[in-house]
Order: structure tokens, then C-alpha cells, then sequence
């Protein structure tokens, strides 16, 4: 462990400030200042990670990772083997670090009477130190099997399931249908957020370890699943969950009404420099974002940079509380109000609020917007009589997704389904096609980021261990596994 006192001598969770909102609203910059191994407050924070006895901040992780381990390393400026240990759970804390909302800090025991250690800030000092310090090097396999994988999809799935099958020694290429690797982490989490410069260190990492990347090339169309199938000695199918919840209300078929990915994707091919024909932009118009979510959240900041005259988000369920409620005990992962850096920035919120109906002409100028009522069977509705309209010239619906792209899957591959339109899959990530694998949300559903590296580095062994008859990667959840959550 780390100091034996720490959590007695600092008592305060203290995170280093964000830039300020008026400088950081002018760029796409990294909205965090972490912290760096100069500053004394993080071997304090460090510190504060207490001899707990058991360390449920292990379950509370999907990676299960080590968490104290690596603490006390920091804590004792251990750099080279503080990386080592998160490496060891963790193909991508560079990810996990920024955007994953970090349920082992929920689970984590000193969070019982006192602020949570700032795991996650820790998690991603460590990688960048790492990376700074030229401690990320290419793990190149002693020998090759002569075994190929197709990896579908370069999602943190994608990634974690390819850099674990290449350092096993198997040929692995990597097929993505845009034109850049990284899946949503390229085109659907802002710079802001995650800078891209992340992902591209990541993948130069991965190059020279041997892992082949395929961008541009749509699977299904391009080549079809059975060619595929017929062409690797296995292929994980690691596409993620991208069909959107619809908004089923009059008047969605208007112009200026569009998904949020839709909206996301060409902000971050434009902050990269890419033309994009036709953009949707916020600029100078009255956004309206349905959606409370990160998704909802990254459209907001998002539209804040573009320079919208407002930003109304709409959530249609109830204010979820601060404090811990009861029926969400430690070490669960609470439902609890969340302030982003994007809500700091401007914008918004509204609770209780039902989309009635999209109103415009052409195009979309008005939402009306009702009152949400709860019946007692559970379902929410418009209240009646509540009704009023509020200004919108750009609708961005953010609702989160309902499952996975599966047309061609299912045309060409015979792929079965389960009753929620998800890949079905066994306990090892096996679908009902001999040697096709799953993982992530394409066969779990939307979760999170830190889900999907698990089930890549699980799904991985698994894929391992059926081409080769035997296994030493690691895996660290089932197919089956359910998140720590009431």
C-alpha cells in the first residue's frame, strides 16, 4: 500500500482545475490540466489509498485492475513499474483515464466516510507520465503461429481484442469502415475530451507490434462476411452498438432534426481538418439536445464551440440526486446529478421534459414540450395540459443506442440474434457461427468504455484458446457478466 496514514493526513480529494471556459470554448483542446509527477498533490492523492483489506475497487473495475498496486508505485515515484501494473489489466488507460466514469472510485472503500481516492486522475497521470517518459514500447510476439484474425471494427473492443491476438503471435487486421482507425473514439468523443493524438500514439504502438489496420474498407459491402469468414482462421466481430434510438413524435422527418452522431462525427472530422460538405453546425442557432447522457453532454460542448446562440438539453426522466441514495449502496455504481465540463460551460438543463412534437414548415423551428408524468405501471408520459413551445433551429437527439448494425451480419453470415437485436453469443464470446467471436457493445449493448476493453482482452483469449487449443492471455469477464449496478 501506499502511505499507512495518507487517508488520515489528507483528508480532501483535491483533482487539478480544468482550463478556464472562456479560453478553453476557443479550441477543441484537452479541457483538463492533469497532474504531473512535479506536483506534489498527486503522490498526496496517491497517498490517500488506504490498507483496506479487500480492495473493491477491483470488482468495481470491469478490468480489474490494480488499483492499490499502482497507487503505492506513484505514491513511491515508481514509474516504470506503476505502468507495468495498470498494463497489466488495462491495454488503453490513455482512454479509460479521460473518458471512462470511473465506477471503481464508487466501490472504492474510503468512499464510505470520505471522498473517493481520485483513481481515475491517478490512472491517466501514470500513462501519460509513461508516455513521456518513453516507457510505452512495442510488445513484439517471440514467434508466429501462423493463425489470422479479422478484427471487425476499431472501436476499444476492436483495439484491446487486436493487441492482445497480435502479442500471441496471430496475424490480426483490423477492418474499419471510415476513413481513420479509432471507431467512436475518433469520430464520436470530441478532442476536447480525448485528443486524438491519444489514439494515434496507441496505433504506432500497435504498427510496430504487427497488428495491420484496414481503414476504408465497409464489411458487408466492401468485402462480404462470408468472404471474410472464409478468408481468416477467425474473426471477431467488435462493431459496436450504432443504430440510434428514434424519437417516434411528429414532425422528426424535418430538416434540422438529426441524430447526435450524426452532428458528432462531422465536428470531429472538421476539428481534424477533413472537409465535410453540408456541415451541420450550431452556429448561431437554438439548439435543442434530447438527451441527458455523455452523449448529450459532448453535442453540448460541441455546439458551445461552434458558437450557438443557446443550448437547451432535455431529459425526460427526474433530476437524479447528489448524495448516494439508499437503494444504491456502496459499493454499487450510483445513478447520481452529474456536472460535466460541458455543462460548466454553458447550456440548459431541463428535467421531467417530454418531446411532444417537432413544429415547422420545411424545417424545424419550434419543440413542443410537455411535463413528464409517471404512471403507476412505470411508463412516462406527456402530461396533459402541460404543454408549451420552446425555440429550436437545430433538434439533436441523443438518446443512446439500441444495438448493433446486423442486416448483412445476419444476410450473409447467419449470424442468430438475441430477443434484443444483439449478436448472441456464448459465455467465451462465441457466436453461432464456428470461429466468429463478439465483444463488446455489438453483443453486450451501449455501455462503456471500460466494458469494452474487458470483453476485447476477453474475447481475445477466447479466440486464442480456439485456434490454438490453450491459452495465457488474461480474461477478465464473461460474456455473461452484468455491471455492479442496481
Amino acid at each position: 500500500m501506499a502511505d499507512p496514514r495518507g487517508f488520515l493526513k489528507v483528508r480532501d480529494r483535491e483533482l487539478p482545475p480544468n482550463r478556464p471556459v472562456e479560453v478553453r470554448l476557443r479550441d477543441w483542446q484537452d479541457v483538463h490540466a492533469h497532474l504531473e509527477e512535479g506536483q506534489p498533490f498527486l503522490k498526496e492523492q496517491a497517498g490517500r489509498c488506504m490498507d483496506c483489506g479487500i480492495p473493491f475497487c477491483h470488482n468495481g473495475c470491469p478490468l480489474g485492475n490494480l488499483i492499490p498496486e499502482w497507487n503505492d508505485l506513484v505514491w513511491r515515484g515508481q514509474w516504470s513499474d506503476a505502468i507495468d501494473r495498470l498494463h497489466a489489466t488495462n491495454n488503453f488507460p490513455e482512454f479509460t483515464g479521460r473518458i471512462c466514469p470511473a465506477p471503481c472510485e464508487s466501490s472504492c472503500v474510503l468512499g464510505i466516510n470520505q471522498p473517493a481516492v481520485t483513481i481515475k486522475n491517478i490512472e491517466v497521470s501514470i500513462i501519460d507520465e509513461a508516455f513521456a517518459r518513453g516507457l510505452v514500447t512495442p510488445q513484439v510476439p517471440q514467434r508466429l503461429t501462423g493463425h489470422t484474425v479479422a478484427v471487425v471494427g476499431s472501436g476499444p473492443a476492436g483495439l484491446a481484442a487486436a493487441q492482445q491476438l497480435t502479442r500471441a503471435g496471430h496475424t490480426v487486421a483490423v477492418y474499419e469502415r471510415d476513413d481513420a482507425i479509432g471507431g467512436l473514439l475518433r469520430y464520436g468523443v470530441p478532442d476536447f475530451k480525448l485528443e486524438k493524438v491519444h489514439i494515434d500514439r496507441r496505433l504506432a504502438q500497435m504498427e510496430a507490434e504487427g497488428t495491420r489496420f484496414r481503414p476504408g474498407v465497409e464489411v458487408g459491402r466492401d468485402i462480404t462476411w462470408a468472404q471474410l469468414e472464409a478468408r481468416y482462421d477467425a474473426v471477431v466481430i467488435a462493431t459496436g452498438a450504432t443504430v440510434p434510438r428514434e424519437l417516434q413524435v411528429p414532425g422528426k422527418a424535418l430538416a434540422g432534426v438529426h441524430v447526435a452522431m450524426e452532428f458528432l462525427h462531422q465536428a470531429n472530422a472538421v476539428a481534424a481538418g477533413k472537409p465535410v460538405e453540408d456541415q451541420i453546425t450550431a452556429e448561431g442557432k437554438h439548439v435543442v439536445i434530447i438527451g441527458g447522457g455523455d452523449t448529450g453532454s459532448d453535442c453540448l460542448g460541441t455546439a458551445l464551440r461552434q458558437g450557438a446562440a443557446s443550448v437547451t438539453t432535455l431529459a425526460i426522466g427526474k433530476r437524479p440526486p447528489q448524495e448516494r441514495p439508499a437503494h444504491q449502496p456502496w459499493p454499487t455504481d450510483p445513478i447520481l446529478f452529474e456536472v460535466s465540463s460541458s455543462h460548466e460551460e454553458g447550456g440548459e438543463r431541463t428535467y421531467l421534459a417530454s418531446t411532444v412534437e417537432f413544429v415547422g414548415d420545411d424545417r424545424v423551428e419550434r419543440l413542443r414540450v410537455a411535463e413528464t408524468e409517471y404512471l403507476s405501471d412505470g411508463r412516462r408520459v406527456p402530461k396533459a395540459g402541460t404543454e408549451h413551445e420552446i425555440p429550436a433551429d437545430l433538434v439533436l437527439i441523443a438518446m443512446g443506442f439500441t444495438g448493433p448494425e446486423t442486416p448483412e451480419l445476419t444476410e450473409q453470415l447467419g449470424i442468430e440474434l438475441t430477443s434484443r437485436g444483439l449478436v448472441q453469443r456464448t459465455d467465451d464470446f462465441a457466436t453461432t457461427v464456428p470461429g466468429v467471436f463478439v465483444a463488446g457493445d455489438a453483443g453486450r449493448g451501449q455501455s462503456l468504455v471500460v466494458w469494452a476493453i474487458a470483453e476485447g482482452r476477453a474475447a481475445a483469449a477466447a479466440v486464442d484458446r480456439f485456434l490454438a487449443g490453450d491459452t495465457e492471455l488474461p480474461a477478465p469477464v464473461a460474456a455473461s457478466t452484468v455491471a455492479l449496478r442496481p
